[in-house]
């Protein structure tokens, strides 16, 4: 799915696979970080940001996470695709808030809900740098304002 929000943000669907499960078939929850990361570099992908040759293609793809905080409300049991919806709160000279939520297909159940803090850096340095106008100008409609 590639709908737009009104409010902010964009949603892409990811697949849980067999091996995202824990014991209980229920997604486990060290496996959050990396859906949301699919969905977050599905879309950068679909705008021409990504890795190719073990480079990243513009330098606005080297960041870090400086945080990532999580609230699981319902597990997601079992596998096939679930809905992960993504902004920004803040954008910052060299940082960015990412806020998400994990939704059922109907987007009537928030599985999961949380932030991410990502942090640009020069990929030689690894010190923080500040974003490009290309940059900003690609992520502002993930922007809530």
């Amino acid at each position: 799915m590639t709908e737009t929000l009104q409010h902010a943000g964009v949603i892409r669907e990811v697949v849980v696979h067999f091996d995202d499960l824990d014991a209980s078939a229920v997604v486990h929850n060290s496996r959050y970080a990396l859906l949301l990361e699919r969905a977050v570099s599905t879309w950068f992908s679909e705008h021409g940001y990504s890795f190719a040759n073990g480079r990243p293609t513009t330098e606005d793809m080297v960041v870090g996470v400086r945080e990532f905080t999580i609230t699981y409300n319902v597990p997601i049991r079992g596998t096939g695709p679930v809905d992960v919806h993504f902004w920004i709160d803040k954008l910052g000279r060299t940082s960015a808030v990412y806020g998400f939520r994990f939704l059922s297909a109907d987007h009537t159940t928030v599985y999961a809900e949380g932030r991410r803090v990502m942090v640009k850096m020069d990929f030689a340095a690894g010190v923080p740098v500040p974003w490009t106008e290309d940059g900003l100008a690609l992520v502002e409609p993930l922007v809530r304002r």
